[in-house]
């Protein structure tokens, strides 16, 4: 992996955690009422959650991923994966509501078990997070020859990026909480439900134009630069 590869990496993991849902809300409350470890104890659970949903889509679809990791065909059904999640972001009904964080009642002390196991359960039961990891898996894993080094030191960068953003969220929670109005939440779902499918549909050009096509391009925009 080079630094462009770390780079795309981290900016994954600075998305991941802008997406929002009820443990970015549920983030935001426990700092503001519990404080800053809490949430941090609270986030280590979420992400150990994201690490589980990676290991199940990665051992999944490892087996499928060697024998056509070659096949253009991958890039089709990694492409469609994003363009569906990305539609159901971008038509949540519930987008138009005032989102609030779940009803999930937080410990009077300060119980660093509880919260961390509160993050991993509320986030593991989101099966969103299980198709956003398979799709990712699909479109990264034959980048890398299925290579289990890359494949770690690549979404190692993810999760290191979530984390960091996370933890400015947390360090910020009163000033974001306040800045959350419906609007803003409404136009911030909808904008990564676009991403989503912009990416989806790039993924899905790329199964029918030829590689060498693709390299050509590349090097013309390279040489006008």
């Amino acid at each position: 992996m080079d630094f462009y590869d770390f780079k795309n990496a981290f900016l994954v993991g600075v998305f991941m955690a802008f997406m929002i849902g009820p443990v970015f809300f549920m983030l935001l409350k426990t700092s503001v009422l519990k404080g800053a470890r809490a949430a941090i104890a609270f986030d280590i659970g979420v992400i150990l959650g994201d690490i589980s949903f990676m290991l199940i889509a990665y051992f999944g679809s490892r087996s499928l991923l060697e024998k056509i990791k070659d096949d253009p065909r991958l890039f089709l059904i990694g492409g469609l994966v994003l363009i569906v999640y990305g539609l159901i972001t971008y038509l949540d009904k519930n987008n138009k509501k005032e989102a609030e964080a779940p009803d999930v009642l937080l410990p009077e002390s300060n119980n660093y078990l509880k919260l961390l196991l509160k993050g991993f359960f509320l986030n593991f039961i989101n099966i969103g997070v299980l198709a956003f990891w398979l799709g990712l898996i699909v479109v990264v894993g034959p980048t890398y020859d299925m290579n289990p080094k890359y494949l770690f030191w690549y979404f190692a960068t993810v999760i290191t990026g979530y984390a960091l953003t996370d933890l400015c969220k947390i360090l910020l929670a009163k000033q974001l909480k306040s800045r959350l109005t419906p609007l803003v939440i409404y136009r911030i779902k909808r904008g990564m439900g676009v991403l989503l499918i912009v990416f989806g549909a790039v993924l899905m050009l790329k199964g029918f134009i030829p590689e060498e096509k693709i390299d050509n391009l590349i090097e013309k925009v390279e040489s006008i630069n």
